[in-house]
């Protein structure tokens, strides 16, 4: 059975700690929720599907679905993919509608870093004593693999296939200069998809007037002899996104028009140690799946938590480079984790409303996951 993608709208992507720092994520993600109902008359949901990462607990979707004013009847569930979760949102409500399971689904994600909370291992736990964040046992990011346990353990994996692929910092803040000036040119493009909330109607990260040198001067979390930088790797963000999932029959019935057609959708698994290395064997093993290839694409969009991913890319489709990302990426928007496939879903449909054809969304999450969607506008 085939799902269509009705749209989707997004809140700002704004840094952490700042234009959301006291906005609950279920908050504001109940106003885009409450947008999209209203956008497309939208009198009965199946399912809320939400990816979220780092808090604030509970089935967060749940408590979303409510706050936007959705009958109790509501189902609503709440996906930790880490940086996937979006992503992976989307792609259990296309499997839900492909099998019949539902007729209408509202997917995507919300995350809050600036309340990301801390959290506590308990005393008879091993890692109680490994940790002291503020209070003994205490942690902020969780363990993503089972031979490394570090805090820094996401950028420690960028360093690691940068390291390995010979990849130089040349390249990365190469990429970080051209996610910026692509996100500049693109604001207006993006416009209708972002639902103002408190006040807040635009991006906060977007650097108009980048430079290499500027670039070229950020700090280096790991070390002075080390490549990844508060440039080229992404911002912690707060931030929303969803999109309206639904069968051919709902569309009959509502008489409503759509704007693509969800082709496939794949996911898999590489070494949690090296992390980027997600979106690009997700992506490639989907289109294999389906005879395609990069090339067949009009628009693709890979999450950039780390350029090392822009990078991989460029080497190995160095053609293609005009069809991927064409919006900026997420080093110049952020990276609100559990939205961010949500996000990438909502440039894609941007992207495709100009060019039509073919796009491809692929991202990598924390712990070695990748999930990839293809999509063909209709419109």
């Amino acid at each position: 059975m085939s799902v269509y993608v009705l749209g989707g709208l997004r809140t700002p992507i704004v840094t952490a700690g700042t234009k959301f720092k006291s906005l609950r994520p279920e908050i504001f993600g109940a106003e885009v929720l409450q947008a999209l109902r209203q956008k497309f008359f939208l009198e009965h949901v199946d399912e809320i599907i939400c990816g979220n990462a780092v808090g604030t607990g509970g089935n967060i979707s749940r408590l979303m679905t409510l706050i936007a004013g959705f009958d109790e009847s509501t189902a609503a569930l709440t996906v930790d993919r880490q940086c996937a979760g979006g992503a992976a949102s989307i792609a259990i409500g296309y499997a839900k509608i492909s099998c019949g399971l539902a007729d209408v689904i509202i997917a995507g994600g919300a995350e809050s870093s600036s309340l990301q909370p801390l959290r506590v291992y308990h005393p008879n736990d091993e890692r109680f004593n490994l940790t002291a964040v503020e209070v003994q046992g205490g942690y902020r990011t969780a363990q993503f693999s089972p031979n490394e346990f570090d805090a820094l353990a996401m950028l420690k994996g960028a360093q690691r296939v940068a390291d390995a692929e010979n990849i130089s910092k040349a390249e990365l803040d190469a990429w970080a200069v051209r996610s910026h000036q692509r996100a500049a040119k693109s604001i207006e493009n993006l416009r209708d998809y972002i639902v103002e909330i408190a006040g807040v109607r635009e991006d906060t990260g977007i650097k108009k007037n980048i430079s290499r040198r500027l670039i070229e001067r950020a700090p280096l979390p790991l070390g002075t002899d080390t490549k990844i930088s508060a440039f080229n790797a992404c911002r912690i963000n707060d931030g929303a996104a969803f999109v309206v999932l639904a069968s051919e029959k709902f569309l009959r019935e509502k008489k409503l028009s759509t704007v693509a057609k969800i082709f496939d959708v794949s996911t898999g698994g590489v070494n949690p140690l090296e992390t980027p290395r997600g979106a690009q064997v997700v992506a490639d093993k989907l289109l294999a799946r389906n005879g395609l290839t990069y090339e067949k694409l009009s628009a693709i969009e890979f999450n950039e938590a780390f350029a090392v991913i822009d990078v991989l890319f460029e080497r190995a489709h160095p053609n293609l480079i005009d069809k991927f990302n064409p919006m900026g990426g997420a080093l110049a928007y952020g990276h609100p984790y559990g939205a961010s496939g949500a996000i990438l879903m909502i440039h894609l449909l941007a992207s495709l409303k100009i060019s039509g054809g073919l796009g491809l969304l692929s991202i990598a999450g924390a712990g070695g996951t990748g999930e990839a969607i293809l999509v063909e506008a209709l419109t």
